[in-house]
C-alpha cells in the first residue's frame, strides 16, 4: 500500500497553502518522520472492512444542527454519493479507514474523520465523511458560505486554510462560531486536503476531550496524513468547484 509522499518542496507548499506556516512552527523533518511511520503502519497492517453505512445524529429544525445523543432511524449510506459499491470504492474506503486506525493508534485521540469534497445526489457541493472513528456525527457538511459561518469543516473546505482550536470554551467565550457535535470536545484541528494541482479535495478533522493537545508534534502527524490521503480518495466524477 505504501507510496512515496512528501518531498521537501511538497511539505513546504502544503504548510504555506494551508496557512499553518504562519501560525505554528512545524518542522519539515518531523513531518517526514511521520510520513515514514505512516507508510510503515500501512504496509504492516491488514486492511479493515470498508464501512459503507454508519449511524448519524438526528438533525434539528431546518437541518442545520445535530441533536447530540439522538440517532436517526436510518444509517447514512455512502454508496449513493460514491455512485455504487464498486471494487475500487471498497478498497479506497478500507484504506481510508486504515488511516483513521493509524491516527488512533498514534495519538489515542477521541475522534478523527476523513471527508471528501463531492456533489451529493441532489447536486449540492458537500464534504462527505468517508471514514472515521468515534461518536456518530454529521455525514455531510454543505460547502456554502452560509454554513461556513458556523462550521470549521465547511470553512476549511472552502478556503483551504487550516483551523486549529486548542481551547473551544475560550474560543466560544470570545464570540467564535462553532458547530457542536459533541459537547465533550475541548479542542479541534481541521486541515485541508489538496490534490497535485493544489485544488481542495477534502479535509481531515481531529477532536479531543482535552485542551491544548494540538502541539507541533501532533500537527506534524496530521500534515503527514493530509499529504498522503488524497492519493487514496475515491474518484470524483466532477470537481465540486464547478
Amino acid at each position: 500500500m505504501s507510496k512515496m509522499f512528501g518531498g521537501s518542496g511538497v511539505v513546504a507548499q502544503y504548510l504555506l497553502q494551508s496557512g499553518l506556516a504562519e501560525t505554528f512552527e512545524i518542522h519539515e523533518l518531523e513531518i517526514q518522520r511521520e510520513i515514514l511511520w505512516l507508510e510503515h503502519y500501512l504496509d504492516e497492517s491488514a486492511l479493515p472492512e470498508a464501512c459503507w453505512q454508519y449511524l448519524i445524529p438526528e438533525l434539528g429544525e431546518g437541518g442545520a444542527c445535530s441533536l447530540f445523543g439522538q440517532l436517526a432511524d436510518e444509517p447514512y449510506d455512502l454508496s449513493l454519493i460514491l455512485n455504487g459499491r464498486t471494487a475500487q470504492n471498497e478498497q479506497r474506503l478500507s484504506q481510508l479507514q486504515l488511516f483513521c486506525q493509524a491516527f488512533e493508534a498514534r495519538t489515542g485521540m477521541e475522534w478523527f474523520g476523513i471527508y471528501q469534497a463531492r456533489k451529493n445526489p441532489e447536486g449540492q457541493p458537500v464534504l462527505v465523511k468517508l471514514a472515521y472513528y468515534g461518536a456518530p456525527s454529521r455525514p455531510e457538511f454543505p460547502l456554502t458560505a452560509e454554513f461556513a459561518r458556523m462550521s470549521n469543516n465547511s470553512t476549511v473546505g472552502i478556503t483551504g486554510l487550516g483551523r486549529v482550536i486548542n481551547d473551544i470554551p475560550e474560543y466560544l467565550a470570545r464570540g467564535g462560531d462553532y458547530y457542536t457535535c459533541d459537547p465533550k470536545v475541548q479542542a479541534e484541528a481541521c486541515l485541508p486536503l489538496f490534490d497535485h494541482s493544489g485544488r481542495i479535495v477534502g479535509i481531515i478533522d481531529a477532536e479531543a476531550f482535552q485542551k491544548n493537545v494540538f502541539n507541533p508534534a501532533v500537527l506534524a502527524l496530521l500534515v503527514a496524513v493530509c499529504l498522503m490521503v488524497p492519493a487514496y480518495l475515491p474518484a470524483a466524477d466532477q470537481p465540486c468547484s464547478d
